[in-house]
């Protein structure tokens, strides 16, 4: 209930003050067929996780801080709005096969491959966690790109700026080959990273 009440009034906060614009809407339609499917985009603001979500239109598992889920109200409120907590400390198994197991069972999860959100609104290098992901899981991926959130919000910002357009893009879904994931070297992992983020990088706003 709670996911649902989160979207509902993200969704009405982007269309209404941030114009917010959905396009390649039947690849993420036909993304739906695929169940388990991992979503990747850039990273520049605060909004990224819930202008995903809402332009994806399913529940949408999705990573945060572990350091969110200690006390307080995002303590109450992340897990209700189905979120996996990470440490981005290090080395996190335990998130790791959460991740995994969601989408194993059907479920559709978002990850920020570069890990951080981005100072400048360039995209930054993918890390090799990401490959690590998409080798143990085997599931397709979905690349989607978001355009005017840096504008709208970016990193240190106090306050967003009202009415800048935000775009999100949805390109191809991507199927590595079997022989592409059968691999454990962090070398492997990050090559897989780099497709990733180079797949993200090629969808343009036009």
């Amino acid at each position: 209930m709670w996911y649902w009440i989160g979207f509902t009034l993200s969704f009405i906060i982007f269309r209404c003050f941030f114009l917010l614009k959905v396009l390649g809407k039947d690849k993420i339609r036909e993304s739906w067929n695929h169940g388990g499917v991992l979503l990747v985009a850039n990273h520049t603001s605060y909004f990224d996780p819930p202008i995903v979500g809402v332009s994806y239109g399913k529940k949408t598992a999705f990573l945060a801080r572990k350091t969110l889920f200690k006390k307080g109200f995002f303590a109450w409120l992340y897990p209700k709005l189905n979120a996996i907590p990470v440490d981005q400390g290090g080395a996190d198994m335990g998130s790791l096969k959460r991740i995994i197991k969601e989408l194993k069972s059907g479920n559709p999860v978002l990850i920020f491959p570069e890990g951080q959100r981005s100072e400048s609104g360039e995209m930054l290098k993918g890390e090799a966690g990401v490959g690590l992901v998409i080798a143990k899981s085997k599931a397709p991926v979905l690349p989607v790109r978001i355009f005017g959130a840096y504008e709208a919000f970016p990193r240190r910002a106090k306050l967003p700026k009202l009415f800048t357009r935000i775009t999100v893009r949805a390109g191809d879904i991507i199927k590595f080959d079997e022989s592409d994931l059968n691999v454990k070297s962090r070398e492997s992992y990050q090559n897989i990273s780099d497709q990733v983020m180079e797949s993200i990088a090629s969808i343009t706003q036009s």
